[in-house]
C-alpha cells in the first residue's frame, strides 16, 4: 500500500512555518510515514533552507502525482505569491496573510479532489489575514467555508489524550451561555462520529464539568443541573457511551490514564490548558466533521523568533505523523 499523501501549506511566510516545514521534511520518520507535498512560495522555501541549514532538493511540481518522495527531496507546489522586495520577516503583512490563505485553499482543493489524503497545517496570523482582506479569524473557519461545513469540530490529541471543544474563540462569558443541553447533545454525537472515522470505537466519552466540582448539585452554579446532566441522560438513553459531568480538575487525568477515550471540554482554555501543560510541543489539533482530514501544529507564527532558526519542528513532525496515522479513515487513497 502506498504511503498517504499529506499536503502541507507553509503558513504565514513571515512566521516560523517555512522553517519548521523544511526541518520536518529532513526527518526520516516523516519520510517513512508519508508522501509530503508542500504548498508555498519557492523563494520563501529556499530562504527557510538557508536559515535552517537544512539540505533538501526542491522539486517544483504541479500536483502530488508528479512528486519524488525519497528522503532529501522537497516536493513544492509553488504559488509564488510573495514579492520579496516587500517581504519582511516577523511582521504583520496583508501580502503574507493573503498568501497563507491561498496556500490553504490550494491544499484543501487537493484533498477534496482526492489527490491528497490529508492536510497538515502550519501557523497563520489573524492580524495578517485581516490585513490581507481574508474574512476569517483562523484555520477552522477557513476549512469550514472551503469544505462547506458550518461548524467543524476541534479535537486536540497528545499522548493519547483526546479533547473536543464545545466552543472555541468566544469570550468566557459567551462560552458559559453556549453550555446548553441541545449543543452538548449535538457535539457529543458529532464528536463520536469523528472518533469512529479515526478508528476509535471503544471506550466512553467524558463531559467535563463547567463549575468547581461540577457545581455540587447547584451550590456553585446550575449549568450542570439544568444542561449537562439532562444532556448526558438523553445521550445515554439513546445508546451513546458517555459519562459526566466529571470535575474538570480530574477528568483529563482520568482520560490520560485510559478511563475515558476522550473528553468534551466546555470552553476553550479548559482543554487547552490540560493538553498543553501535558505536552505543549506534541499537542496536535485535528479538525473533524469535514469530508477531509486536517491536523495542525497548535502554536502560533512566533514572529519574535522567525528567521532565527530557533523554532522547533517537533509539532510539525507530530502533525504530519498524526495525519498519516488517521488518514485511512477518510476517503482518498491518493
Amino acid at each position: 500500500m502506498n504511503k498517504p499523501v499529506i499536503v502541507v501549506p507553509i503558513g504565514d511566510p513571515a512566521g516560523i512555518g517555512p522553517e519548521i516545514v523544511v526541518k520536518a521534511l529532513a526527518s526520516a520518520e516523516v519520510a517513512n510515514a508519508a508522501r509530503v507535498v508542500v504548498v508555498g512560495d519557492r523563494n520563501i522555501v529556499q530562504r527557510a533552507l538557508s536559515i535552517t541549514g537544512v539540505h533538501l532538493t526542491v522539486s517544483v511540481i504541479n500536483e502530488p502525482a508528479e512528486g519524488s518522495f525519497a528522503l532529501g527531496n522537497l516536493n513544492l507546489i509553488a504559488l509564488d505569491n510573495i514579492d520579496m522586495a516587500r517581504f519582511q520577516t516577523g511582521v504583520v503583512s496583508g501580502m503574507c496573510g493573503k498568501a497563507a490563505y491561498e496556500y490553504i485553499a490550494k491544499s484543501v482543493e487537493l484533498a477534496l479532489g482526492r489527490k491528497a489524503d490529508a492536510v497538515a497545517t502550519t501557523p497563520i496570523n489573524k492580524e495578517s489575514l485581516k490585513a490581507g482582506g481574508v474574512p476569517f479569524i483562523g484555520h477552522t473557519e477557513i476549512f469550514g467555508k472551503l469544505t462547506g461545513v458550518d461548524d467543524p469540530l476541534t479535537m486536540f490529541e497528545t499522548r493519547g489524550l483526546r479533547v473536543f471543544f464545545l466552543s472555541r474563540h468566544v469570550s468566557l462569558r459567551k462560552a458559559c451561555d453556549l453550555v446548553t443541553k441541545e449543543r452538548i447533545v449535538d457535539y457529543v454525537k458529532r464528536s463520536l462520529s469523528v472518533l469512529k472515522k479515526l478508528g476509535v470505537t471503544a471506550g466512553t466519552m467524558a463531559i467535563a464539568g463547567l463549575n468547581p466540582h461540577s457545581g455540587e448539585h447547584g451550590l456553585f452554579g446550575d449549568e450542570e443541573v439544568n444542561e449537562v446532566f439532562p444532556a448526558v441522560r438523553e445521550l445515554r438513553e439513546a445508546g451513546y457511551d458517555v459519562a459526566g459531568p466529571i470535575g474538570a480538575d480530574s477528568v483529563f487525568h482520568l482520560a490520560l490514564k485510559g478511563v475515558y477515550n476522550s473528553v468534551l471540554s466546555l470552553y476553550h482554555d479548559q482543554g487547552h490548558i490540560a493538553t498543553k501543560t501535558l505536552d505543549f510541543d506534541r499537542t496536535i489539533s485535528i479538525t473533524g466533521g469535514m469530508p477531509i482530514l486536517r491536523t495542525s501544529v497548535d502554536h502560533g507564527t512566533a514572529f519574535d523568533i522567525a528567521g532565527k532558526n530557533i523554532a522547533s519542528e517537533v509539532s510539525m513532525v507530530e502533525a504530519i505523523l498524526l495525519a498519516a496515522k488517521y488518514s485511512p479513515g477518510f476517503a482518498g487513497n491518493a
